[in-house]
């Protein structure tokens, strides 16, 4: 196959490692197997311009994304519907997309993977026609992220830090919305502290991501609970994959929502693959089956044949 790697020199795990000398490996392990590989090393600003590069060339079969997960966000969008498989180097926080994936969580392990890896569709969502990979979600997680931006971290386990202490000033102050959630034929008001809504359902028994990222439905998550306490028990319960566990979140799935803000605040921000946008008081919510192919560990791809 032929490879292009756009690697983000300042996104994740690739902040703090010897980029040049990964690149190195990446190439040596590609072309031992057969394969070539062209590869950027850039910085972050200019990840989507050359993601925009390579996605356009004729010449290549697989984008390998290497950063965050903006970067592997950023990456899957201009490779949806296409016929350039994605292949994700998991240099973020949690790397969740990843996982879904079966995608080793360490950037060489990754990497040897892609040597023998298949080529597997998989789904995409969208808010507002704006695509996404993993996540949306209003209220409590938007504001996290508000709060967490503006703190100061130079690594993965300072993100980390960051996270926990903007997770708790959120829930020592929580805010509510007043919304409307249209799911089928079923209407659902209610004030909700989050509501979270995954390209497909999330597993079980671990961290929030997919079991089966070809699924074909998303999860709907809507947090009900308001007092600190049962915050702090939803979120651990969210860390530990016991979301059905709680009586704190009502879970939905459908292949299409709708949802509209009646609070009367005049802005709203939503989080969507760790990124802060502005929310539009309607968003209408889709999922995408089949949208974006990707390359998986060739055991992954033969468990999912069969």
């Amino acid at each position: 196959m032929r490879f292009a790697a756009v690697l983000n020199q300042d996104g994740g795990t690739l902040r703090t490692t010897d980029v040049s000398a990964f690149a190195e490996r990446l190439r040596q392990t590609l072309e031992a197997a057969g394969h070539s590989v062209q590869i950027d090393i850039v910085a972050r600003r200019e990840v989507a311009a050359a993601l925009e590069r390579v996605v356009a060339k004729r010449n290549v079969d697989v984008v390998i994304a290497g950063g965050g997960d903006g970067t592997v966000s950023t990456a899957a969008s201009l490779l949806m519907n296409k016929k350039k498989a994605l292949a994700i180097l998991p240099g973020g926080t949690m790397n969740l997309f990843a996982r879904g994936l079966g995608i080793p969580q360490t950037l060489d392990g990754a990497l040897k993977s892609f040597a023998e890896g298949e080529v597997t569709a998989v789904d995409m969502a969208s808010a507002n026609g704006r695509p996404f990979v993993h996540q949306f979600s209003i209220g409590m997680h938007a504001r996290m992220v508000q709060l967490r931006e503006k703190m100061d971290f130079g690594s993965r386990l300072g993100k980390m830090t960051a996270s926990v202490r903007a997770a708790w000033a959120t829930i020592k102050n929580p805010r509510t919305l007043k919304v409307t959630l249209t799911i089928g034929k079923t209407e659902i008001i209610t004030r909700a502290t989050g509501i979270s809504i995954s390209n497909n359902l999330f597993g079980e028994g671990h961290l929030p991501y997919a079991d089966n990222p070809a699924g074909g439905l998303l999860g709907i998550y809507v947090s009900v609970a308001r007092r600190r306490r049962d915050l702090v028990r939803l979120l651990l319960a969210m860390l530990r994959g016991k979301w059905r566990d709680s009586q704190h979140v009502e879970i939905h799935q459908a292949d299409k929502a709708t949802l509209k803000i009646r609070s009367p605040t005049k802005k709203f921000s939503a989080v969507m693959d760790g990124e802060l946008f502005g929310l539009e008081r309607e968003t209408v919510i889709e999922i995408h089956p089949g949208a974006l192919n990707v390359l998986v560990p060739a055991r992954n791809a033969q468990a999912k044949a069969a």
